[in-house]
């Protein structure tokens, strides 16, 4: 590995996977973004508003799908599709592997809000034995969960007819990552979430205890089948300009979207991935596997458009960033079924070392966020 760099804007460092960097050290995630500055914006919102007067219904059929996880992001889409732009979405959801109570008070308030959801929850028996196989295999209990979110949507598409998809924002422009085509910050294709989001084929999951009837809900439909479907998926953040901390501004102003009533483990705010129990433990799996964890993303993200200023974010990351999981922990431990020793020594296996090494008794990270 390289010497690990810190963006000298958002504070992200190189470790994150398949960032850039240019030459001045600043990530592809921040110069995205200045590029964006240049955008004509009506131009865009034109565009959008074409696509939607294209795929309108107009017989009281769902016109488009909107993978929804009730939080911030998914939820502020949905709500300004049907109510700014008369459009008849219709909400997927594959289920968190550990439901919140949060979670659930904010999908049933959208819902309320005259909503159409359909909420998929998976064999848990198979899912619970896939989450502590990734966790110990890989250091990530939702490899799987990620498989299913970015099935689950198309299969739904395809058996209703549904030809338009609206998901969030492009991650891998949006906060760094490997850009595989000129026009992926638009639009998505198997390519990319096969190559950038799941990253495997559900077929290698086969083993003594899952069978390939177990591994339906996460396995992509045939690309032959999509092709000919014409199921067309946009990003919405191609549309309009993207900004995680306005769109928890505008659930909250909307329709009364509830946070946590404390700060979320491992980070300083919450209102965002609040929906899973399990999600602190995998926020502080890639604090040990790349060297930065939830507050450091949340600050970053903060940064880069401009709501926290550089010294705050550092601040915010020094006192939070790889914070261990407590929160939930006995959920989480019954969830994937070992105890709080297997737990911690299933963690440092998957430390990496060119990141972390052992100074005395405790492990010190090889590289400053500064």
């Amino acid at each position: 590995m390289e010497a690990i760099k810190v963006c000298k804007s958002c504070l992200m460092p190189s470790s994150r996977p398949r960032v850039t960097f240019d030459n001045s050290g600043v990530c592809n995630a921040c110069n995205y973004l200045k590029k964006k500055e240049k955008i004509n914006w009506k131009d865009r919102k034109k565009e959008f508003l074409e696509i939607c007067d294209k795929h309108r219904s107009k017989n009281g059929k769902y016109d488009c799908i909107v993978p929804w996880s009730g939080g911030k992001d998914s939820s502020s889409i949905a709500h300004k599709l049907k109510f700014n732009f008369n459009m008849n979405p219709l909400l997927v959801t594959f289920s968190p592997l550990l439901p919140s109570d949060i979670g659930n008070q904010n999908r049933e308030i959208l819902i309320r809000a005259g909503f159409d959801n359909i909420f998929f929850r998976p064999n848990q028996n198979i899912s619970k034995y896939l989450s502590k196989r990734f966790f110990l295999e890989r250091g990530n209990p939702k490899v799987h969960w990620d498989a299913g979110i970015n099935v689950l949507p198309i299969k739904v598409a395809l058996e209703k007819n549904i030809k338009l998809i609206f998901y969030a924002e492009h991650g891998e422009s949006e906060y760094g990552g490997k850009i595989i085509k000129e026009n992926s910050d638009k639009i998505r294709d198997f390519e990319e979430v096969l190559e950038n989001q799941i990253g495997d084929d559900p077929s290698n999951w086969i083993d003594d205890k899952v069978s390939l009837n177990d591994l339906n809900p996460y396995k992509y439909p045939d690309e032959k089948v999509l092709i000919n479907s014409e199921i067309k998926a946009y990003y919405f953040s191609y549309f309009f300009k993207w900004d995680v901390y306005k769109n928890y501004e505008y659930v909250k102003k909307s329709y009364g979207f509830k946070e946590n009533k404390s700060r979320i483990s491992g980070t300083f705010q919450n209102y965002d991935s609040m929906d899973d129990l399990i999600d602190p433990l995998y926020y502080y799996m890639q604090f040990i596997k790349f060297g930065f964890g939830r507050a450091l993303r949340d600050a970053s993200r903060l940064v880069q458009n401009n709501h926290l200023s550089r010294n705050e974010a550092l601040e915010k990351i020094s006192m939070y960033d790889g914070e261990f999981p407590n929160e939930n922990i006995n959920e989480i431990l019954e969830y994937l079924n070992c105890n709080l020793i297997e737990f911690n020594e299933n963690i440092d296996r998957h430390r990496n070392k060119e990141i972390w090494k052992m100074d005395g008794n405790e492990y010190k990270r090889t590289f400053e966020i500064r």
